[in-house]
């Protein structure tokens, strides 16, 4: 019904051609005054789903939003496309927020973003203007239920705030992860009034999911930076002390790292966080404290130190990469001393005896997940609760030939017969107990150093022994009881692989190096990105996303109507930022006499590499209306490619012994400096050259006396 208005403004603000999978029916409901709840996994483009009905309704768009930097971070994104944009939180004065009220009844603004904690004085506020407000959005949803991930018992008063508004406006629910139970206790404890459901799956086909097992994790971070020169990164830790540790590690070795975790003083933590988001450092390690607020783009790994408390956090911190669509990578490094890491938070937390019991599971699967030898995007989204998924993904270190695979067949019977023996009544410590043959008291009081497995294994290290046991519970070959004390128990699989009628073996994963590729352009584009950021005071990723700069330097836009072809290029980023770039992209292509095909950017440029035009004939046809009395500017109109092109022809005709006077591309009594400039920096690159002289002389002109004096 909407469409081609919504459309419209896609292109104009956010520069995109088209919607993703889902949000054009979303936003298409949510105009037509429909409650809906949108799941979308993190990068599909949530936000727009409230972003563009905002521009289309009469009134003010309020989003509940779960963090204060989340809010800065959209708020300043939104500003820098137009886009009227504010938000009221804790870090306000009370003179600010007035001011910030005042405005909204001004009509100043289109989007206002509120935390959910202090509501009701915000509705207060309210009452004493006269807005309209058509639309509520509520992000991070999931957080409103105690059986999600990340419970937020302010999120429980959104749902009083939004009956208090007359008449009542249209919700819209959102979230990343939330499984099916999460979206049910939402969908209630919101009052959503039948909302039509969106869900566009939870896979994130451009994250890389990697799981390492056993590493030393200092030594397996120090070597995996090295090949990630320059690139955004978040480490995620269990504890404050493991924050410090690997913050100080990082540092003495060179990398530019911030650390973050709940003990900081909040302007520390806040001068941490906008230094990663400004890019002044490229590293932050940290505990899930650094959470939901990071709407940095640009992340291109998340590591986790450590094991989550369960997958659905794992999830949602490991989403915080890629999430501008670019391939990144996610990795989890384990050892078993996290398990009681994570127990103990469990065991020490005020919960009540089900939740503590529901989060014993929830660990356990996080668990599986790290021994698991299925492909680890399907268990991801297995857990999730999605159907028909592919055994391979071909995008996780369980598809990849990054895995060797260790026989292990001998070793499960070992074990498995171990806890046959012992009646099936102990715990995985001590059957490792038995199968070493330790002295250990309790073994000897049950009498289990009799059993014919005591010993059975006692060449074996423990740290072997402890994998192993942990990988057959992963797979299904042993079933771990879920009480208190859990017991090992055998099941079909590992009765069947006792019959000798099923081989086991381990996986071993190996650390791929990267490919050195060159990044010249986009390291310059990403520089000038940068200096904008601070001249603005914005974040770098706010001017244009890493895909758009990337974009830009493989089809080398060379004009407005080129450039604002390139995805993420709306109207008001080409008119702000557009002059800039394209002066750089140009004096690239000239310095590096670069020929591209002009004719069709947007059909014919779409790999990796610049398509060079064969210049059998072209550049004679160039050449024939040079002789014509045309000057390069003119054979540019006229041909409908650009002067660099031009240029490069003539060059190569000259080259080829054609009449070609250099002298007509060099300005008068420009020649001198030129050679002095030459003989002071040499002739080798173009642009140290430029540098030595006036701005009014051109890379045509510096070329033609290379070539006059035979200097190239």
């Amino acid at each position: 019904m909407y469409k081609d208005e919504t459309l419209n403004l896609l292109k104009t603000y956010f520069g995109y051609e088209n919607f993703k999978k889902g949000q054009g029916e979303a936003i298409d409901s949510i105009i037509n005054g429909k409650d809906s709840f949108v799941v979308m996994p993190t990068g599909a483009g949530k936000s727009l789903c409230y972003q563009i009905p905002a521009l289309v309704l009469d009134g003010i768009t309020l989003v509940i939003s779960p963090l204060i930097s989340l809010m800065k971070d959209q708020v300043d994104g939104l500003n820098s496309l137009g886009i009227g944009a504010t938000y009221i939180n804790s870090t306000l004065s009370k003179s600010e927020v007035e001011e910030r009220v005042l405005d909204i009844s001004k009509d100043k603004y289109k989007l206002v973003y509120l935390a959910p904690e202090g509501l009701d004085n915000i509705n207060y506020l309210f009452r004493n203007i006269d807005i309209k407000i058509p639309l509520i959005a509520v992000d991070e949803a999931h957080c409103v239920s105690k059986w999600g991930h990340d419970f937020r018992p302010s999120y429980r008063n959104v749902n009083s705030f939004i009956s208090t508004i007359n008449p009542r406006p249209t919700i819209l629910a959102c979230t990343a992860t939330a499984t099916d139970v999460v979206q049910k206790d939402v969908i209630s404890l919101l009052d959503l009034h039948d909302p039509n459901m969106f869900f566009t799956g939870f896979d994130r086909p451009n994250l890389n999911f990697k799981v390492f097992r056993g590493e030393n994790k200092e030594t397996f971070i120090l070597n995996y930076l090295s090949n990630k020169k320059d690139e955004s990164g978040i480490i995620y830790t269990s504890t404050r002390k493991e924050t410090e540790q690997l913050y100080n590690l990082l540092n003495k070795n060179g990398y530019k790292t911030g650390m973050y975790h709940a003990g900081l003083a909040e302007n520390i933590r806040r001068e941490m966080q906008d230094n990663f988001m400004y890019e002044n450092l490229n590293l932050m390690v940290a505990t899930n404290a650094f959470g939901m607020g990071i709407d940095k783009s640009n992340v291109r790994f998340v590591i986790h130190y450590a094991i989550p408390k369960n997958l659905e956090a794992y999830y949602q911190e490991a989403g915080r990469a890629g999430r501008d669509g670019e391939p990144s990578e996610c990795v989890l490094l384990f050892n078993n001393k996290d398990i009681q890491t994570q127990k103990y938070f469990i065991d020490t937390s005020p919960m009540d005896e089900n939740k503590k019991f529901q989060d014993y599971n929830n660990l356990r699967t996080m668990v599986d997940y790290s021994y698991t030898q299925k492909c680890l995007r399907q268990f991801i989204l297995e857990y999730f609760g999605e159907k028909d998924i592919a055994d391979s993904c071909n995008n996780c270190s369980s598809c990849t030939n990054e895995i060797e695979l260790k026989d292990i067949t001998t070793e499960a019977q070992m074990i498995f017969s171990c806890v046959y023996r012992a009646g099936e009544r102990y715990g995985v410590n001590i059957i490792m107990d038995v199968l070493k043959g330790s002295q250990n008291q309790k073994v000897l009081r049950f009498g289990l150093d009799k059993l014919s497995t005591y010993g059975l294994m006692k060449k074996y290290d423990r740290k072997f022994l402890d994998e192993v046991i942990n990988k057959l519970i992963a797979d299904g070959y042993l079933l771990m009881t879920s009480e208190q004390y859990p017991l090992l128990k055998l099941t079909s699989k590992s009765k069947l692989a006792l019959k000798n009628k099923e081989s086991i073996s381990i996986q071993i994963v190996k650390l791929e190096k990267s490919v050195e590729k060159d990044d010249t352009l986009f390291d310059l584009l990403r520089a000038l990105r940068k200096s904008i950021s601070v001249e603005l005071s914005i974040p770098p990723y706010v001017v244009f996303a890493d895909f758009t700069l990337k974009e830009l330097s493989t089809k080398l836009p060379l004009n407005e109507a080129e450039f604002g072809e390139i995805k993420g290029v709306g109207k008001s980023k080409l008119e702000k930022y557009g002059d800039r770039f394209l002066n750089l992209i140009k004096e690239y292509v000239e310095e590096n006499e670069i020929v591209r095909d002009d004719t069709t950017l947007s059909s014919q440029i779409t790999s990796n590499t610049v398509i060079i035009k064969d210049k059998a004939k072209s550049h004679h046809e160039s050449y024939n209306l040079y002789k014509e009395g045309l000057n390069l500017n003119d054979i540019a109109t006229t041909r409908n490619l650009s002067s660099v092109t031009i240029q490069k022809h003539i060059m190569d005709c000259f080259l080829e012994g054609m009449d070609v006077d250099l002298d007509d591309f060099i300005p008068k009594d420009s020649e001198g400096y030129i050679l002095e400039a030459i003989n002071k920096v040499g002739a080798e690159k173009l642009k140290p050259i430029k540098d030595e002289l006036s701005p009014d002389i051109d890379y045509m002109a510096i070329k033609a006396v290379i070539l006059k004096h035979k200097m190239a």
